[in-house]
This record gives structure tokens, C-alpha cells and sequence, in this order.
């Protein structure tokens, strides 16, 4: 919620100091009283603008830039001198702001972000500050810190090792908290674990900003993580900590390393699952089918693919379906093939997916094996979907589920269009990364994204309004259910598994209550419930408007 005064803030700048202060700052729309009492006079044009003035200038700008990586600079310089009005263009805007502020286009900034560099945003948490962490978490201008995202740069989006350049998706994922649920921007941190880069051409690149040394590793890594998770919960005591873009290695060991000790959650192994899961509900709503009758193949057998898996075996064990009998509906490919029992190369998250089979060598043989009733990519290999795959789903399936959801949109398994093409528009179809209608004989298709922003923002508010003390897989379980319940028969009819992104506040906060109510139930919340859920997380929801200074 918008402070209602400067004192409200605790601070008193004038002038000059505070046009340059983005979390007060209002530019031209000052009023007249205002400009005359913050000694404003002469430093603005005369004309006072309204919030929708501004807007609309901002709009005009943004729409003469043709290259996405420019509006996103240009976006990045708008959130840097005014915040409320950065907030107001993304929320009223959302489904053309967002493919700008987060994927795709937030990859390409990452990779650039040296080169792009202008302001900073953040903490900086360097393998050159183990024993200090704590002194760095200090020099944070407030102790009010409700979440924190964090990213080593390891495995920024299916982009590889960034490095310190991976600041870029901790900072874009808490410009989703805000938009999608109102977070309040002020109480949100975005860190990066800057220990290093293999990516020889960021170490060979000036302008890198990270350090120039290879990554580090082992018990010296493990420390300088432990170190932050200790201080960040005595600097800011009960901070949510969202794990971002880790890769495979340390991503499951540090979920299971804190998951039972702070509030935390990794969205690339729940968030994703959730969301995946939540359109696998509404696709079932179109087929008729019980989430017990399917079977699921990855491609991919990292993070988000066992993530999805270990949900959806949850998700049934709820129905009754036993554990070993749960996960013998799903089915993994990695880059050696089918995931089967004899193989003896397996990584332990791998292992429970493992099932006795005859080795498969590639993807079309195991739909052919198989016959799967949904195809989910999560490998982040381009183009993999290709027209002999889709074709084979389409021939043992009336309807086809197929998720592509590896992102940036270079990384998508296949194109809506492909899906919709290959199936004779019959592919129940999701996607990672943005694409348009389709139009397939006469019939349009409006896909939307499997996109976790419909998840976590949701399961944070959520966690964060209760005083959660710990985030749990159940709570990822009501908010797939929560999502895929605010799906329409309007939506499913047009191709749609998801919500329109438009509603996606209203869609954070049903999903932020019913978080809560399991953290309540669970005896996980440190505050008394409230007699009405959803009304208590409206009401902490951040709104951008000015401020009345005078």
C-alpha cells in the first residue's frame, strides 16, 4: 500500500533529492502546493500532469521502439526515476509489459546486462564476502523485507551460466510480485550470489560486472549460501527466500537443505509444477479424463520435469492413488534417452522415475512405446516438438496434451501454431513463452502461457499474509487447484488453460488465501486468522498511486 505522506516514509527529502528518489518521486504531476512546499518551483515544467498523463507519454514512447531489448532499457530507466508510475504502465498494461520485463526479453537482458548496466538495483553478494554477509545485508536502506528472490546465475531461464549477469531475474521476478500481487516493491529484495562464472566468453568480456573466476564450488559454496540464508532471517526475521535459476546440482540439495528450516521455495521445481499442473486440471476439464487414467512424459529430467512429476504424484496420492503407483504414471527423457530402471548414470532426483522398461533411445520411439495421453517439454532444446511428434500424439489421442515450456521463446519445443498445425487442431496446448492467436481452418486459438507468474506471485502473498513459517508442497497443491478452478468454459472453449493474464491480481489473490488457509490449517501461520481471507489479502495489496505530500 502507497504511503499517504513523506512522513509516513521516515524521510523528508526536498528538491533535487526528491525528484531523484524513484520511491517518492512523481515528476510532473507535483501539484502546485506541492512544488511550492518540497521547493519544487522551477525544477518542472508548469503544466501538472495526472497519473494517466504520464501513462500515455510513457506508452507513446515505449510503442516507437521496435526492438524489445531498447523498450526494456527503456522501462528499467522509467522504474529507476519513478516506481508508482513504472507499476501503473505494467499492471494496466500487463499482457504487452510483461514478455518486455520478464520472459523473453529479460533473458536477452541478462546476457547483455554489463553492456546495458546503468543503475544499480539489489545486493550483490560476492564469493569475496564469506564472513561479512551479514555487514552487506546491513547497508540495505530498510530493515522492512518481506521476500527476497535469489539466483547464483547458474541456470538463468534455458540460457545457461550468466554469472553475476543473473540479476536481472531476480529483479524481473519481483517486478512480477508487485505487479501480479501487489506486493509492496519497498519490502522486496533481489540478490545475486555472485561466485563466479565457466561462461569463458562473460570472463574473456570488460564489461562482465561479476567476478573473473571460474565458479565456486564444494563446502566453500555451501558456506557462503548458509551464511546468507542465516543472515538474511536475522537482518530480516521471517523473509520469504525464493530460489532462482540454480542449477540442477545445488537447486534440489538447497530446497532440501531449508525447506523444514526457513520460509523458502524454489520456483523452477514447485512454481513451475504448480502452474504445469494447474493447466493439466483444465485441459482434463476438456477431455473428461481423471488425472489417475493419464500418462505423463517429459522431456527433460531436471528441475521443473520432476518438480511437475513429484506435484502431480502428490496430487493423486490425495486422491487416494499410492506413491509407487503415482509415480509409475510419469516418465522422464533426458539427453540419453528413456529414464529406465538399468540405467546406471542416474542423478538421485531421477531415480524414483526410473521405472523398469527396455531402454528407448528417443523421444517419438517413447511416445510410440508409451503412448502418453500429455507430452510436457521442460528441456529448453528448440524445436524438439517437431512434426512426427505432434502427429504421433495426435494419432493416440482425440485430444492431445502438449506443453511447451521451456523459455525464452528460441528455447519453446514447438510453436502454438506447430501444435495446432500437426494435431489438426486438436492439441490442448501450453506454452512457456508468449505467442498469439492462431488461426487453424476458420478456428481461433488464443493459447496462453503455462507461466509461472500466475503461481508464485499468489504463493507468496500468500506465505508473506499469513506470517507462513514454512512454504509446503500442499500449499503448491491448492494453488495448481486454485488457478486451474478460475478458468473459464469461455476460456477452454477458445483453446485456453489458463486465465487471460489481465486478471492475474485477482487471480494472485484467490490463489494468496487459499495459500494461506493451508498455512492456518497446518498451524504454519504466525498470526491469528482473519474471519475473511480474501478480503485481509486485498487489503495488503499494493496499489500504485501518488502520494499527497502537501
Amino acid at each position: 500500500m502507497a504511503a499517504d505522506s513523506l512522513a509516513a516514509r521516515g524521510v523528508t527529502p526536498r528538491g533535487a533529492a526528491l525528484l531523484r528518489d524513484p520511491t517518492l518521486n512523481k515528476g510532473t504531476a507535483f501539484s502546485e502546493a506541492e512544488r511550492d512546499a518540497l521547493g519544487l518551483r522551477g525544477l518542472l515544467p508548469a503544466h501538472v500532469c495526472t497519473l494517466a498523463d504520464q501513462q500515455a507519454r510513457v506508452l507513446e514512447n515505449l510503442r516507437r521502439l521496435r526492438e524489445p531489448l531498447n523498450k526494456y532499457i527503456a522501462l528499467e530507466a522509467l522504474h529507476d526515476r519513478n516506481e508508482t508510475l513504472f507499476y501503473r504502465v505494467v499492471i494496466d498494461n500487463i499482457d504487452e509489459m510483461m514478455p518486455v520485463i520478464y520472459t523473453p526479453t529479460v533473458g536477452l537482458a541478462c546476457q547483455q546486462f554489463g553492456h546495458i548496466y546503468r543503475r544499480p538495483r539489489g545486493l550483490y553478494v560476492s564469493g569475496a564476502d564469506r564472513g561479512r554477509v551479514g555487514e552487506l545485508l546491513a547497508n540495505w536502506p530498510t530493515r522492512a523485507v518481506d521476500i527476497i528472490v535469489v539466483t547464483d546465475g547458474e541456470r538463468i531461464l534455458g540460457l545457461g551460466d550468466l554469472g553475476a549477469n543473473g540479476m536481472g531475474i531476480p529483479i524481473g521476478k519481483l517486478a512480477l510480485y508487485t505487479a501480479c500481487a501487489g506486493i509492496d516493491p519497498t519490502r522486496c529484495l533481489p540478490v545475486v550470489l555472485d561466485v563466479g562464472t565457466n561462461n569463458d566468453a562473460l570472463l574473456a568480456d570488460p564489461l562482465y560486472l561479476g567476478l573473473h573466476e571460474r565458479r565456486m564450488s564444494g563446502a566453500a559454496y555451501d558456506a557462503l549460501v548458509e551464511e546468507f540464508v542465516m543472515a538474511a532471517q536475522a537482518a530480516f526475521p521471517g523473509v520469504l527466500i525464493q530460489f532462482e535459476d540454480f542449477a540442477n546440482h545445488h537447486a534440489f540439495a538447497l530446497l532440501a537443505r531449508y525447506r523444514d528450516r526457513v520460509p523458502c521455495f524454489n520456483d523452477d521445481i514447485q512454481g513451475t509444477a504448480a502452474v504445469t499442473l494447474a493447466g493439466l486440471y483444465s485441459a482434463l476439464r476438456v477431455t473428461g479424463g481423471a488425472l489417475a487414467d493419464q500418462t505423463f512424459l517429459f522431456l527433460g529430467a531436471g528441475e521443473a520435469a520432476t518438480g511437475i512429476a513429484d506435484l502431480i504424484v502428490a496430487a493423486l496420492a490425495a486422491e487416494g492413488v499410492p506413491a509407487e503407483r503415482a509415480r509409475s504414471h510419469c516418465w522422464l527423457v533426458d539427453s540419453k534417452g528413456l529414464v529406465v530402471a538399468e540405467r546406471t548414470d542416474l542423478a538421485a532426483h531421477k531415480r524414483p522415475y526410473a521405472h523398469a522398461h527396455t531402454p528407448v533411445a528417443t523421444l517419438l520411439e517413447a511416445i510410440e512405446r508409451l503412448k502418453p495421453t500429455a507430452l510436457i517439454g521442460v528441456a529448453a532444446t528448440g524445436g524438439t516438438f517437431n512434426e512426427d511428434v505432434l502427429r504421433a500424439m495426435a494419432r493416440l489421442n482425440e485430444r492431445p496434451i502438449v506443453f511447451a515450456l521451456s523459455n525464452p521463446t528460441s528455447k519453446s519445443e514447438c510453436t502454438a501454431e506447430h501444435a495446432y498445425r500437426h494435431t489438426g487442431g486438436r492439441a490442448l496446448f501450453a506454452s512457456g513463452s508468449p505467442f498469439g492467436a492462431v488461426n487453424h481452418e476458420g478456428k481461433i486459438f488464443v493459447p496462453r502461457q503455462g507461466n509461472n507468474s500466475y503461481i508464485f506471485p499468489g504463493v507468496g502473498l500468500g506465505a508473506i499474509a499469513s506470517h507462513a513459517r514454512r512454504v509446503t508442497d500442499e500449499m503448491f497443491l491448492a494453488a495448481a487447484r486454485s488457478l486451474a478452478a478460475q478458468v473459464t468454459d469461455a476460456d477452454r472453449a477458445q483453446g485456453s488453460l489458463y486465465p487471460p493474464l489481465a486478471s492475474v491480481r485477482e487471480v494472485s489473490a484467490r490463489i494468496a488465501a487459499d495459500v494461506a488457509e493451508v498455512a492456518y490449517a497446518r498451524g504454519l501461520a504466525a498470526r491469528t486468522r482473519p474471519d475473511d481471507m480474501l478480503a485481509d489479502v486485498r487489503s495488503r495489496m499494493y496499489e500504485p498511486k501518488y502520494a499527497t505530500y502537501a
